[in-house]
């Protein structure tokens, strides 16, 4: 099913293949049944929700309790994948596709800064992500302010 573009938008014919294969290592549960229910942005997105790591990770998570925050990255495994030129709404004018944070991309990867609220075994209690419910985990890393934030950064 072709899916609608607006003006200015482009789309492309993606390769065959992929070049690679990606692990799931879990899901994330939110109280967003559908990408209609999803706010536009992980700061907006202000809710309390879980990170289920599936248990042959659960090792992994060994230290995480110490940390504040976490950058968890997810697959936006319901966005379209051609649209290499976009429109989003808060935007005057199209932009191409690496100069704008929506799921709409050739590789439908999100990331969110969320707060560690709670470990519990291979459950994670974080707030502030924007995903759907069920919306598969590709990764989790820890949040450094001293390396992540950077000071003075701009934007258009």
């Amino acid at each position: 099913m072709t899916q609608a573009t607006r003006p200015g938008e482009i789309t492309i014919d993606l390769p065959p293949s992929p070049d690679a294969g990606i692990y799931f290592i879990g899901r994330i549960r939110t109280p967003f049944p559908t990408l209609a229910d999803c706010p536009k942005n992980p700061g907006k997105g202000q809710v309390e929700a879980t990170v289920e790591v599936d248990e042959r990770y659960a090792a992994g998570l060994e230290g995480i309790e110490g940390f504040s925050h976490l950058i968890v990255l997810y697959w936006m495994d319901a966005s379209r994948r051609d649209l290499i030129r976009q429109w989003p709404r808060v935007h005057p004018a199209p932009r191409g596709v690496f100069s704008v944070r929506s799921p709409l991309r050739p590789n439908p990867i999100s990331l969110a800064v969320v707060e560690l609220l709670g470990v519990a075994g291979a459950t994670l209690r974080i707030k502030g992500i924007d995903c759907r419910d069920g919306t598969p985990l590709v990764d989790i890393k820890p949040y450094h302010a001293t390396i992540d934030a950077v000071p003075g950064a701009r934007r258009p």
